[in-house]
């Protein structure tokens, strides 16, 4: 089902699209190639819209939260909102202090992408980024694919091609409440497994250190379950600089994150073939969201799949350079079950 969504200030429509398989709905808007609903059925098989979002386009336009939204060339912050590739150093649009986060002011997820199909079950959006866009070489295509499978998986699939070696760091920024995203108290209680051994400390400006942290005696040590605001407050220096977790972890095994919510029985398992994941917990939410809802700090969750933030510095980490020519692919699988 397509829907209207709003119109942009340049006269353009808005739409959404709505796709339905293994008892799952799921709503995405051409807009920021955002996730705007996903209904997951409870223990009881009771329907919650568990993502946070807007009532229309001008509520992504305007939001500064990243909800849902597909976040390109090179998620997460890069250090002096500069690198350097083939011994060329290329400048990107400073937008947190002199760093660059989610590539810039001029992100993905406020631009408006192309429907390339629309299925029952799946819908592909695509987007033409030239070169020199947000400070990147090459032109690229990129496509980005949500398909809901039968066994309850939301598959967000991302491919892109460039006619010069680039960055390609894809991810999506949806926040998580899997008691319902009006049920805003509830989502620190909800109970988080990470398997990861080691994590990403940041500096004050949080840019990672360098550092390869090991969780073990640390608030970040998730390997067994606990609910994610346990820990939260604890007095621990990377708590106190990001205002609690705004981290990467490894991936050390699928699935790389699993999220519980006891009320509601409602389960998510993470699975992805990216080297990191970065768990935010809304630490500075402050939106309005979806029928008024106000979403304040910790209202969710956000599971961002991705390479180690600034990995473009250390290249002794995994790197998301894509040679020109070749084919960039990445998939990230959201799960959910009932417990």
């Amino acid at each position: 089902m397509q829907k209207f969504f709003g119109t942009l200030p340049s006269g353009e429509d808005t739409h959404l699209y709505t796709i339905s398989c293994g008892g799952i709905t799921a709503a995405v808007t051409d807009y920021g190639a955002a996730l705007v609903q996903l209904l997951v059925p409870d223990r009881d098989g009771n329907l919650s819209d568990v993502v946070l979002g807007y009532d229309d386009c001008n509520g992504y336009r305007l939001g500064s939260a990243c909800l849902g939204g597909t976040v390109g060339r090179n998620a997460n912050r890069l250090k002096n909102a500069c690198f350097v590739l083939g011994r060329k150093t290329y400048a990107l649009s400073p937008n947190e202090g002199v760093n660059n986060l989610h590539s810039g002011p001029d992100s993905y997820y406020k631009r408006l992408w192309q429907v390339l199909s629309h299925t029952e079950s799946a819908v592909t959006l695509t987007l033409h980024s030239p070169n020199g866009d947000q400070g990147f070489p090459g032109d690229a295509d990129i496509q980005v694919c949500y398909r809901l499978d039968e066994n309850g998986g939301l598959h967000i699939t991302y491919d892109a091609v460039s006619n010069q070696d680039t960055v390609f760091n894809l991810t999506n920024h949806s926040y998580f409440n899997l008691a319902g995203h009006e049920k805003t108290d509830a989502a620190m209680e909800q109970v988080l497994s990470l398997p990861g051994r080691f994590f990403n400390p940041d500096d004050a400006q949080n840019i990672p250190t360098g550092e390869l942290r090991p969780v073990e005696g640390t608030p970040m040590d998730f390997r067994s379950p606990k609910p994610i605001g346990q820990d939260i407050g604890l007095d621990y220096e990377p708590l106190h600089l990001q205002g609690g977790f705004d981290h990467n972890w490894e991936v050390f095994c699928n699935p790389c994150a699993t999220l519980s919510d006891p009320s509601s029985g409602r389960s998510m398992s993470v699975t992805t073939d990216c080297p990191g994941i970065q768990v935010y917990a809304g630490n500075f939410l402050d939106e309005t969201g979806k029928g008024g809802v106000y979403y304040g700090k910790r209202s969710g969750v956000a599971l961002e799949t991705q390479f180690y933030p600034d990995a473009l510095h250390h290249p002794e980490w995994p790197q998301p350079i894509t040679k020109a020519g070749e084919k960039y692919h990445s998939e990230t699988v959201y799960r959910f079950f009932c417990v």
